[in-house]
C-alpha cells in the first residue's frame, strides 16, 4: 500500500475536523442547516490554512444523499466520491494554470447544463486572482446570474488582485493564521493516532516554524519523521529546521544585557562553526533574536504574558530584569532594519555582525536631554549622552560604591542630573510626605540602587509612606500595582538592604500616594521644560520674522527642549 503524506491523510472531511477559523464554520454551519444559500462564496487567507479544505466539505453538504446538511454522511456514493476526486459535478480548476480567456469561455460552456448526479453543480477555482482581466470580464455574467443549481467557490492567497466587480458578487471569507498553541495541539493529536514518540518541545518548534499554516506544519512533521527515523526530538527536529539552539541565544541576549561585544561575536562565531544543527541561513538568527527581544518586551510590560510552563521562562523573565525597556526597544529596531538590510550586505555574517554591534553603539539618549530644534540656547551645553560603563566597573548589584565609582568614570546614571542632587533643606521640609522622612529621599535613593527595566519603571512610581530601624513603607500609585510582584518586590528588598546596610523589610502598599512620585515629577518637569522651549520658539524674534516674511509656521512635533550643562 502506497505512503499517504499526513497532509493528504489527515485533511479534515468535515467541519468538525477544522482546526481554528471558527468564524468561517459559524456562517456556513448555519448557511447549510436553514439552506440560505448563496451562489458565490470567496475564501480567502494565506497558504494551508485551509481555503480549499472548507470548499470540498461546502460541496460535499450540498450534494449528500442524505440531504443538504451542515454534516454530510460521508458514507454515501456522491460523499465517497468527493473524498477520492472523482465526483463528476464537482469540477475543480487550478486558475493559475489557466489563464487563459480561452480557457474561461470553455468552462463556462457547460455551465447552462444542468447537474449529472449531485444536487448542485460546484465549480471550484483555486488561486483565482491568478485569472487574466478577460476571464474576469467573461466570467462576471455569469457569477452574477448563473443557472439554478450552480455553485461558485472560489478561493485565493491574494484577493487584492480581484476586480472589484468579482468581489462585489461574492461572499467573502477571511481565514486568519492559526495560532502556534492551536497547531502544536493538532499536531500533538497526530502523532498520538500515528503512535509516534514525541516530546512538546519539537512539536512546538514545528509549529513555530509553520508561520500559521497547518498544511506547512504537517509537511514539516513528515520532513520531520523522515529525518529522525520515525521518531521525533527536539534535537533532531532543531538540526532539520537549523534553528538556533537555546544556549546560543541566552549567550547572545546575555552579551546585550552586558554590552559585551567580544561574548556578543563570539556567540556569532560558534554559530557559524557548528555543523550540527546550524543551516548557515544567518537570517534567521535576526528572527529568532527578534522574536525573543519581543517576548522580553511583553514580559517587562506585561509580566503575566510569560508562560511559566515554556522552557525559556526563566531566560525572558531575566533579560525583561536586566534590560530597560528603552533598550529593548532599541534592539528590536535595530534588528529589524539590520534584518531588511541583510541582503545588501556583502556577506550574511557581516551583516548580522554589524547589526548586534549597532546594538551596542547607539543608547537611548536620558529622558529630557533628547537633543532637537534649539529652544533659543546653546546646543552645545547640552547634558553628555549616556553610555554604558566599562566592564571594569560594571556590575550586577551595584551599591553606592559603584555608583560613585561610575560617576568619577564620567558615566551617568538615566535618571537626570538635577533629581540626584540634594534639595535644600527648606524644600524637603515642605514635600515631606511623613514627618522626619524627606520628600525627595526616595528619588536621590533611585539611581544609587541599581535598577533596571520593571523594577526601575515600580520604584520610580513610588513614594516613601514611612520608614524606621525595622521595616521600609513604599507606598505605589494603583495604577501601576498590576507590575507588581513577590520576585520583584524581593529584589528591590534586596537592593535597598544592600544601600542602607541593613536587614531593613520592605513593604509595599498601592494607593493614591501623599506627594508625587519621581516619575510623576520627571514628567511634570518635562512638561514644564516643553512649555518653556514652545514660548522660547514662538517669542524668538528670528522665528516670528521668518513668519511674517514667508508665511511660515512653526511644526509643534518639531520642538523639543535641550537642556543646559
Amino acid at each position: 500500500m502506497s505512503y499517504h503524506v499526513l497532509a493528504r491523510k489527515w485533511r479534515p472531511r468535515v467541519f468538525a475536523d477544522v482546526a481554528g477559523q471558527s468564524h468561517v464554520l459559524q456562517a456556513l454551519i448555519n448557511a447549510l442547516n436553514t439552506q440560505r444559500l448563496h451562489h458565490a462564496y470567496l475564501f480567502t487567507g494565506t497558504r494551508g490554512v485551509g481555503k480549499t479544505t472548507l470548499a470540498r466539505i461546502f460541496a460535499k453538504s450540498l450534494n449528500c444523499e442524505q440531504g443538504i446538511s451542515a454534516e454530510p454522511c460521508g458514507v454515501c456514493s456522491s460523499c465517497r466520491e468527493m473524498d477520492e476526486g472523482r465526483f463528476i459535478d464537482l469540477i475543480e480548476v487550478d486558475a493559475a494554470s489557466r489563464t487563459k480567456v480561452e480557457d474561461t469561455r470553455e468552462l463556462l460552456d457547460n455551465v447552462q447544463y444542468a447537474p449529472t448526479r449531485g444536487r448542485y453543480k460546484v465549480y471550484l477555482i483555486d488561486e483565482v486572482h491568478m485569472l487574466s482581466k478577460s476571464s474576469f470580464n467573461a466570467l462576471l455574467k455569469t457569477l452574477e446570474e448563473p443557472p439554478p443549481n450552480i455553485m461558485f467557490l472560489l478561493a485565493t492567497t491574494d484577493p487584492q488582485k480581484l476586480p472589484v466587480t468579482v468581489l462585489s458578487r461574492c461572499l467573502q471569507f477571511n481565514l486568519r493564521r492559526l495560532p502556534v498553541d492551536m497547531i502544536q495541539g493538532y499536531l500533538r493529536q497526530i502523532v498520538d493516532k500515528e503512535s509516534v514518540e514525541s516530546d512538546d518541545d519539537s512539536l512546538l518548534a514545528i509549529a513555530r516554524s509553520a508561520d500559521g499554516s497547518m498544511r506547512d506544519a504537517l509537511s514539516l512533521l513528515d520532513q520531520a519523521l523522515a529525518f529522525g527515523g520515525g521518531s521525533l526530538t527536539i534535537a533532531s527536529v532543531r538540526r532539520m529546521l537549523g534553528t538556533i539552539d537555546d544556549g546560543t541565544m541566552s549567550a547572545i541576549l546575555h552579551a546585550l544585557a552586558d554590552h559585551d561585544a567580544k561574548a556578543l561575536l563570539a556567540g556569532v562565531a560558534e554559530l557559524a562553526e557548528r555543523k550540527d544543527s546550524f543551516s548557515g541561513d544567518f537570517s534567521r538568527l535576526l528572527d529568532d533574536l527578534l522574536a525573543q527581544l519581543h517576548r522580553i518586551a511583553l514580559a517587562q510590560v506585561v509580566p503575566t504574558s510569560n508562560d511559566v510552563a515554556d522552557e525559556q521562562y526563566e531566560l525572558i523573565r531575566e533579560m525583561a530584569e536586566r534590560m530597560s525597556q528603552e533598550d529593548v526597544q532599541l534592539y528590536y529596531q535595530i534588528g529589524l532594519i539590520g534584518r531588511r538590510d541583510l541582503s545588501l550586505s556583502p556577506d550574511p555574517r557581516m551583516g548580522v555582525e554589524m547589526a548586534l554591534l549597532r546594538m551596542l553603539a547607539f543608547r537611548p539618549i536620558d529622558a529630557g536631554m533628547q537633543s532637537s530644534v534649539s529652544s533659543g540656547r546653546n546646543t552645545d551645553t547640552a547634558a553628555p549622552v549616556s553610555r554604558p560603563a566599562p566592564a571594569a566597573v560594571r556590575e550586577r548589584t551595584p551599591g553606592p560604591t559603584a555608583s560613585v565609582a561610575r560617576e568619577e568614570l564620567g558615566v551617568y546614571d538615566r535618571q537626570p542630573e538635577r533629581d540626584r542632587a540634594e534639595p535644600p533643606a527648606d524644600r524637603a521640609a515642605q514635600t515631606s510626605p511623613v514627618p522626619g522622612v524627606p520628600g525627595d529621599e526616595w528619588s536621590r535613593i533611585i539611581p544609587r540602587l541599581g535598577l533596571t527595566g520593571l523594577s526601575m519603571m515600580v520604584a520610580s512610581h513610588c513614594v516613601i509612606e514611612s520608614r524606621n530601624d525595622k521595616e521600609l513603607v513604599l507606598c505605589l500609585e494603583s495604577a501601576q500595582a498590576h507590575l507588581l510582584n513577590p520576585s520583584l518586590q524581593q529584589r528591590l528588598e534586596e537592593r535597598i538592604q544592600t544601600y542602607f546596610g541593613s536587614p531593613l523589610k520592605l513593604v509595599v502598599k498601592t494607593g493614591v500616594t501623599a506627594t508625587e512620585t519621581p516619575a510623576s515629577r520627571q514628567k511634570r518637569e518635562a512638561d514644564e521644560r516643553m512649555r518653556q522651549a514652545e514660548a522660547s520658539i514662538m517669542s524668538d524674534q528670528g522665528v516670528r520674522s521668518l513668519q511674517e516674511a514667508f508665511n511660515a509656521q512653526v511644526v509643534n512635533d518639531s520642538i523639543q527642549p535641550v537642556d543646559q550643562a
